[in-house]
């Protein structure tokens, strides 16, 4: 049994701590929102996971040193554009505590991953990046799910395997923290522009265009960015790929469809209603494809629907009309 804190309570957070709860640890959970805490501690529910009672052993709480303190292990699971300032706020009651990065993102500002941000503010923490094909709803359902781990201390590789894994959730090992990061913020575009392919009504060959086109440009970004080339046809790359792009619990897909049906941006996040990581994502690998003269046609085209006016139907019709290449 150990004392976990979890930092963030939206769905993917909660969800890792009614994991780790029935299998007999300690939860801890940090919030900003009261009403959030309150629906927590006294209904024993959580507002993104409709119907699921949360165990007992499972606290919130407004404050982070009540959060971190005593914990044997911290998960950062929040928005990727509020990182940096968040972990600035507690970074003070960190100990020795290792820190798992279960956000998927990068800094708008410097284009960093997670794990950079952490290294930066937390120098002498142990960092680790949790990752791969896992939709909070099916993890708080206890659905077969396998995950990865990546940190490059294999300490905490061996502790965060140990802590999670049952018969519901397999984590395997990795020491690519870059590739395996980058495989989780970049998947979300994708799922963006297969919500867009839903929500102008295309079909199943479209999908599969998409899907393994949108693979290979994150494939040549994240190499080009110091990922490992396989770890992208692996959990964190192919694997959650493919359950962001086909599943309705997406919420990039979500977007990317309500944006094909006319909605605007702003529309789509408030009718989504949680946050849409790929977003903001698709901005920061536009320009990172220009800054490293890699093409990319599908975020050089999705990225013109967002803020050049190109309507999603002129998108598809210049992607399929692109000089002939071999693949």
């Amino acid at each position: 049994m150990k004392n976990i804190g979890i930092i963030g309570s939206g769905s993917w957070g909660v969800a890792l701590g009614i994991h780790l709860a029935n299998m007999g640890n300690n939860i801890k959970i940090w919030s900003f929102d009261k009403t959030e805490a309150d629906l927590i501690n006294e209904k024993r529910e959580c507002k993104f996971l409709p119907n699921i009672k949360l165990p007992e052993n499972i606290v919130c709480k407004l404050d982070y040193e009540e959060v971190i303190k005593d914990t044997d292990i911290i998960l950062h699971v929040t928005p990727s554009k509020f990182t940096r300032n968040i972990v600035r706020d507690y970074k003070k009651y960190i100990t020795n505590q290792p820190i798992i990065i279960c956000s998927k993102g990068l800094e708008a500002e410097t284009f960093y991953t997670l794990d950079k941000i952490f290294e930066e503010e937390l120098p002498n923490t142990k960092i680790g990046v949790l990752s791969g094909p896992s939709h909070a709803e099916e993890v708080s359902l206890g659905i077969p799910t396998a995950i990865v781990i990546a940190s490059k201390h294999n300490d905490v590789i061996e502790e965060i395997q140990k802590t999670f894994m049952n018969e519901k959730l397999r984590v395997y090992s990795s020491n690519d923290v870059v590739g395996v990061e980058l495989g989780g913020a970049l998947k979300n575009i994708i799922a963006f522009c297969a919500g867009m392919a839903v929500g102008l009504n295309l079909g199943d060959n479209t999908f599969a265009a998409l899907a393994t086109r949108g693979l290979k440009e994150i494939a040549k970004l994240g190499v080009e960015l110091g990922g490992e080339f396989n770890t992208f046809y692996g959990l964190t790359g192919l694997g959650d790929l493919i359950v962001t792009v086909m599943s309705e619990h997406s919420r990039n897909r979500k977007a990317g469809k309500l944006i094909a049906q006319g909605k605007s941006i702003e529309e789509a996040k408030n009718q989504v209603g949680m946050v849409i990581e790929g977003l903001d994502n698709i901005e920061i690998a536009y320009k990172l494809a220009k800054k490293y003269n890699i093409e990319m046609p599908i975020v050089e085209t999705v990225y013109d629907v967002l803020y050049n006016g190109l309507s999603p139907e002129e998108a598809v019709t210049m992607l399929m009309t692109r000089d002939k290449k071999a693949e």
